[in-house]
This record gives C-alpha cells, sequence and structure tokens, in this order.
C-alpha cells in the first residue's frame, strides 16, 4: 500500500492507492499521457495553480517513487506542494536519514517566470517514469514547481511587457501583498518565505536551484545563471561552483546541446543590446536596476559599474552581475553554507524553448551533483564546522573588476504581436555577435567587521527574536542576568532611505564598536558564532549590514536619535562573568 498526500486548494486528503502488478501497468500509461498545461496547448498557455496540485497527485498516484507533502501557505491560504522523491516518505526525517545528497529544485518565484514551474513538473513525471533512476542512488530531490502560487494566478496577457509568450498570459512578478518573494529572504516578511525558510531548516537541502526568466540585454544566451554573489560567502563553496561546477556545467551544454549558457549580466551603457536588468532592490522605481511599476522587461536602466570599477581610457562596456545581497534566494542560501543555483531563461527566447533551456539546466546540474555527491556534502560539512570568529566579514559590497576582460556573446531580437492581445513581443534572432566586455561578475567587500564570538539581544527586542528563531539561527537564553565585558555599538548616525521599498524603509546606521560592560537581563538570547548558520546570523545582526535587521527597520525601539545599538556582541571566547 502507498500513501499519498494529496494537496488540495482546500485541505490535504489522504488517500491510500494500491501499487499491482496490473495498476503498474496503468500508472505507465497514465504517465505516458500526463501533459503540463503547457504542453498540453503546444506552449501558448501555462499552468494554473490547481492544475499543477492535479499534475502531482497524478504523478504521485502513478509512482510509488514519489511522496507529496506541503511545506506552507501562501499569503491567500493556498497550500504549497512539494514532491519528495529518493525518500522513503516525504518527512524530514526520513529525508536527512538517508544520507543522500539532498536537492531542492523552486520554480516560480516571480508569478510572470514560468519556466521552472513547466520543467519542474516535467522532471516529477520522467522521474515517475524511472528516468535518471541512477540519480536517486545519491541523491533526494525536493521539487517544488510553484512557490509564489497566489502571483501565478494573477494572469494577464500584459505581464511581463516584451517577454515571448506564453501568448495567453502568465501571473505577476510579486505576491499577493503586492511583495517581490525575491527580495524577501532576510525580512521574511510574506508567509511564503517563511515558508521556505522553514523548509531549509527542516530538510537543509545541500543544493537549491532557484528558476527564473531574465529582464533586460539583448544577448544570445539561451540562458545564464549566477552562483552565490555575497562576498561574505564560504570562498571553498564558491571557488568549488566557479573553477570546477559551472565550467563543466557550461562546456556540458554546449557539447551536447549547442547552446550557449553564461553567468548572469547585463550590458552597460545603453542602446541596442545593452538594455535591461534584473532589478536590484534598492528604492521603487529609483534605485539601481530596479524598473519602474509596469515598465516592460526592454526598458529597464542598464547595469551599473562603480566608479572604483572604471579605469582612466576604457572604451569597453561592461558585464554586470545583479546584486550581492542575501535578500535575494541563491545568496541568502550561500550564507547557509550551502550550493545555490541562480537560473535566467532568456525572456526573448520563445516559452517552448526557454522551457528546454530551463530542463537542460536542471537536468545537467544534476547529473553534475549525482557524479559528486560525496565530495559536496564533505565540502559543506566542513563549511559548518569552518570558524570565523576574529575574521574580517564584509557587510556591505560592490561589484569588482576582473583582471582580464571576457567574450561575451549579443544577439538581436526582433518584433512579434501577440495575437491575442495585440502587443509586441520580442523574439531572439539566431544571432551571435561577440564582444570584449570589462567582466563585473563578482562583488568585493567595500566595509568589513570583525566577528564576535557572540551577539547578545535583549528578550524584549520581539521582531528581532522572531526572526532569528525564523531563520533557524541557534540561540540560548540566559538562565539570569549577568554582568559582562561586551562591546556596544554607539550610533554617529541613523540614514533612512528616500522612499519605502517593498513595504519598508531602509536605513544605513553609522557608528562604530566600542569595549563596555553590560548588565544582561536574564532571558537575553546568546547566540554563539561557533554555529553552521554563524555567517546568516552576523549579516542579519551586525548594525552595519545592508541587508541586515536593522537595514530592514526591525529592530525594536531603535529610534533615528539612538545613541547605542541594542544588540550587543564579545570579542571573547567565554563570556566573562562578573557578577
Amino acid at each position: 500500500m502507498k500513501t499519498v498526500l494529496s494537496v488540495t486548494m482546500s485541505t490535504a486528503i489522504v488517500l491510500v492507492l494500491p501499487v499491482t502488478g496490473t495498476s503498474q501497468t496503468r500508472s505507465a500509461s497514465a504517465l505516458a499521457s500526463l501533459k503540463t498545461r503547457a504542453e498540453r496547448s503546444d506552449y501558448r498557455e501555462t499552468s494554473r495553480y490547481a492544475e499543477v496540485v492535479a499534475f502531482m497527485e497524478a504523478v504521485a498516484a502513478a509512482s510509488p517513487r514519489v511522496h507529496l507533502t506541503t511545506f506552507g501557505y501562501t499569503f491567500e491560504g493556498r497550500p504549497l506542494p512539494l514532491a519528495v522523491v529518493g525518500a522513503p516518505d516525504a518527512s524530514p526525517e526520513a529525508v536527512k536519514k538517508t544520507g543522500k545528497l539532498r536537492v531542492y529544485i523552486q520554480g516560480n518565484i516571480h508569478g510572470g517566470e514560468v519556466e521552472g514551474k513547466e520543467s519542474a513538473q516535467m522532471l516529477l513525471r520522467d522521474l515517475a517514469q524511472g528516468r535518471h533512476a541512477d540519480w536517486l542512488q545519491s541523491m533526494v530531490l525536493l521539487i517544488a514547481p510553484i512557490y509564489n502560487a497566489d502571483g501565478n494566478e494573477r494572469i494577464s496577457l500584459t505581464n511581463r511587457g516584451r517577454q515571448h509568450g506564453p501568448v495567453g498570459g502568465m501571473g505577476q512578478r510579486p505576491n499577493a501583498q503586492d511583495l517581490d518573494l525575491n527580495r524577501d529572504h532576510m525580512k521574511i516578511d510574506s508567509p511564503e518565505a517563511r515558508s521556505v525558510v522553514k523548509l531549509m531548516n527542516d530538510y537543509d537541502p545541500h543544493v537549491s536551484m532557484d528558476l527564473h526568466t531574465t529582464n533586460g540585454s539583448y544577448h544570445a544566451y539561451h540562458l545564464t545563471y549566477a552562483p552565490p554573489l555575497n562576498p561574505a560567502t564560504d570562498p571553498a563553496i564558491v571557488d568549488m561552483l566557479r573553477k570546477e561546477w559551472l565550467p563543466a556545467f557550461t562546456k556540458t551544454i554546449k557539447s551536447k546541446y549547442g547552446w550557449d549558457y553564461y553567468y548572469y549580466g547585463n550590458v552597460s551603457g545603453g542602446g541596442r543590446g545593452g538594455r535591461g536588468g534584473r532589478g536590484t532592490g534598492r528604492g521603487a522605481g529609483a534605485g539601481r536596476g530596479e524598473p519602474p511599476a509596469g515598465a516592460p522587461p526592454a526598458l529597464l536602466p542598464p547595469a551599473t559599474v562603480p566608479p572604483a570599477a572604471q579605469q582612466a581610457g576604457d572604451t569597453m562596456r561592461a558585464w554586470a552581475s545583479f546584486d550581492h545581497r542575501p535578500r535575494f534566494n541563491n545568496n541568502y542560501i550561500g550564507l547557509r553554507n550551502r550550493v545555490a543555483l541562480l537560473s535566467e531563461a532568456y525572456s526573448y527566447a520563445t516559452f517552448e524553448d526557454r522551457v528546454v533551456a530551463t530542463n537542460r539546466f536542471i537536468e545537467e546540474n544534476l547529473d553534475y551533483a549525482h557524479a559528486h555527491a560525496k565530495a559536496i556534502q564533505q565540502l559543506l560539512s566542513a563549511s559548518d564546522r569552518g570558524p570565523i570568529v576574529g575574521q574580517q566579514l564584509p557587510v556591505r559590497a560592490e561589484l569588482e573588476r576582473a583582471a582580464q576582460p571576457v567574450e561575451i556573446l549579443m544577439g538581436e531580437v526582433t518584433e512579434e504581436q501577440n495575437p491575442f492581445s495585440g502587443q509586441m513581443m520580442f523574439r531572439r534572432l539566431d544571432v551571435k555577435k561577440p564582444e570584449t566586455m570589462i567582466d563585473m561578475g563578482t562583488f568585493r567587500g567595500t566595509d568589513t567587521e570583525r566577528v564576535p564570538a557572540a551577539y547578545f539581544v535583549p528578550p524584549n527586542l520581539r521582531t528581532v527574536v522572531d526572526r532569528i528563531q525564523a531563520h533557524g539561527i541557534a540561540a540560548t537564553p540566559l538562565p539570569a542576568a549577568r554582568t559582562v565585558r561586551i562591546e556596544e555599538f554607539r550610533l554617529e548616525g541613523i540614514e533612512p532611505a528616500a522612499r519605502p521599498f517593498q513595504n519598508r524603509t531602509e536605513r544605513t546606521l553609522r557608528g562604530a564598536w566600542a569595549a563596555a560592560e553590560r548588565e544582561l537581563p536574564a532571558g537575553t538570547l546568546q547566540i554563539d558564532m561557533t554555529q553552521p548558520l554563524a555567517r546568516l546570523a552576523f549579516y542579519l545582526l551586525e548594525p552595519r549590514s545592508d541587508d541586515g535587521l536593522a537595514n530592514w527597520n526591525l529592530v525594536d525601539g531603535l529610534e533615528t536619535d539612538a545613541a547605542v545599538y541594542p544588540i550587543v556582541r564579545t570579542g571573547e571566547q567565554e563570556v566573562g562573568d562578573r557578577r
């Protein structure tokens, strides 16, 4: 007997389905005829939430390999479905007990970027049919096709401007709160972000894939990608990705399919072929790379090369990445000492080609992960144990210029009319124009701070305590009041942003740490920085962090005229008790 968790729109129902020889034959036939809405419509349309759920339920009913559960809820109360393949059941305990490499695959973080949603369903069907059976010897796959389910349901033929289909419409970028879920990994204001962070805590995937569709420059790549970009990420993880994994993956794609994939970027400077960029998250329509409300993708501002990277006599344009801050999924996961891979299917390729490009991204990366599963697990385990106390880590960063330029394949597009909306779409032409450019694909720290042995969070900072606990950071309450030698951050100023962003007004704190002595009340949370999530705790709690809790105005009672930051720290390995 097989238990399948049905993830319907209204409730969760447990179905018990017998698996016999005859039913296995029927199941194989059912899987062979099972199609996504994209496939059924010849790629004119994309799947709705109920169709994704029904597809996943049908796959699970037909295959004993697939187990369904949910990992949280959307703002409007839709359960977020998760398929688990390669474990005895869908529970975190069963998944971890396998000892295999755990890989999380997420689609549709932006409701209009639908390729990942379709690809994830197809992958699930392939696995249920017994394809890629070798993967399951070394890996457990956690597949979440439709993360921004509320945004997916807000279908419009005019969403995403000049993107080439689906011509029958697609969802909107934000969730039902009008929040961009790919700016919410640190502040976790949305139930979706809290749900995915809980998934990270419960299942602790070693590898995560976040599947997008790009806006911007007219390049010749079918898909671009990015590893973790925050310079506070363990360099061993970044080196493994940039020096081994991604070069091998890119070479495989080219040799097997003849398609070009490359690191995500956009061209600095205007003009045809130089437009566009993924939004960086600063300011609602006015910050670097953030679109004005309703702007079509091709009208996004160009990537910005910082003045420090410019050199006298520069005549080349630059190929620049997007943003280092951990509000973005790939950067957040990097600070958790895990592998993150962001994909960006090219929006001006046809919808079908974008799905194919995403399928190939998933499959070839899973092939690599399967072949190197033990080495990846060993590297991440070492990262969890690696001491960072006393190190100087970045709290702010900017794009850095590589020593050597890079050849970028630029392309061209042509206009086509959507036959149903009448608006013009861009379609990729099979044109490749190599151009040598300044390489701006990585970031360097502009401000650093020493990692302390511990932070101390007063118990009355309820919002901070809530976020620490939600992120899974280990914290121990002091059983009694204690006087300790600490460092306190003495404020010299708090500068609010000129306008709100994502329903919050970001702030920049100025000041410096200084030695002091403080009586800490009972219940104060002690956050030791020898734990696996120390890098994440550091970026959340440091007052000058450009994506921490203070930046997002989440530190209770921190007014603009405050003299001292309420969270303190110690540089001592042991907390000195001077009671």
